[in-house]
């Protein structure tokens, strides 16, 4: 029989998961910067599609093992559903911060620039902030129906979802409080800055919160059948 992950297994799932995925959020959105020169809107597809296509991948490897939420608005979501211990949820949140900082850290390693930087690069204002509450309430609302109705199917359309996020939100998706910190800590395309993060990791708590809502309200009479 094969024993279930411990919790120490899992916080490194997350942490390790949320680092490659910070890593090839702001690695590859280096790269196209790199490559597609003043180019915004190649560098944009570019930074997308390695982010989508990263992302199932370590949804699918890491999965198993932790959940793979690599997103304290997940956790928190699961936390709300019952399906994540309330002793577990900090350890994940703290795992998966300290995790996507470590990828933005060793991201700069790799491209050969300077370990610690802030950026400068301004979000804000009412529709970057909606834009967020909308991607978020979308992610969250996606991976806890496909939870409940066939999670086998949640890496490929969550991956789906986030590229697709990146071109139709003003915000270009960030939904990840975690992350979003991290970004604050890189001058580069995946960039925001300091002062821009706080605004953005609240609304995409509370969406996360009014997404857990709705889905428990969508099923709150209409259990699912299994066959």
């Amino acid at each position: 029989m094969i024993r279930p992950f411990d919790l120490k297994r899992r916080l490194a799932s997350e942490a390790l998961g949320s680092a490659l995925l910070a890593a090839t959020v702001v690695g590859s959105g280096i790269m196209a910067q790199r490559l597609f020169g003043g180019n915004g809107g190649l560098a944009l597809l570019a930074n997308a599609l390695a982010t989508g296509a990263g992302l199932l991948a370590l949804i699918l490897a890491f999965g198993p093992v932790s959940g793979a939420h690599f997103n304290p608005a997940v956790s928190l979501a699961f936390l709300l559903t019952g399906k994540l211990r309330r002793a577990h949820a900090g350890a994940y949140a703290l795992a998966q911060t300290l995790g996507t900082l470590l990828g933005v850290f060793a991201t700069h390693a790799m491209f050969g620039l300077r370990l610690f930087q802030t950026s400068t690069h301004s979000r804000n204002g009412g529709p970057q902030l909606l834009s967020e509450a909308i991607g978020t309430f979308g992610l969250v609302i996606v991976i806890l129906l496909l939870d409940r109705l066939d999670a086998r199917r949640t890496p490929y359309a969550v991956a789906a979802l986030v590229t697709a996020g990146y071109w139709f939100t003003a915000s270009t998706f960030f939904t990840n409080p975690a992350l979003t910190l991290a970004r604050s800590f890189t001058e580069t395309f995946a960039g925001i800055r300091p002062k821009d993060a706080p605004a953005f990791m609240a609304v995409e708590l509370a969406a996360a919160i009014l997404a857990t809502g709705f889905a428990q309200w969508l099923f709150k009479h209409h259990p699912v059948e299994t066959p």
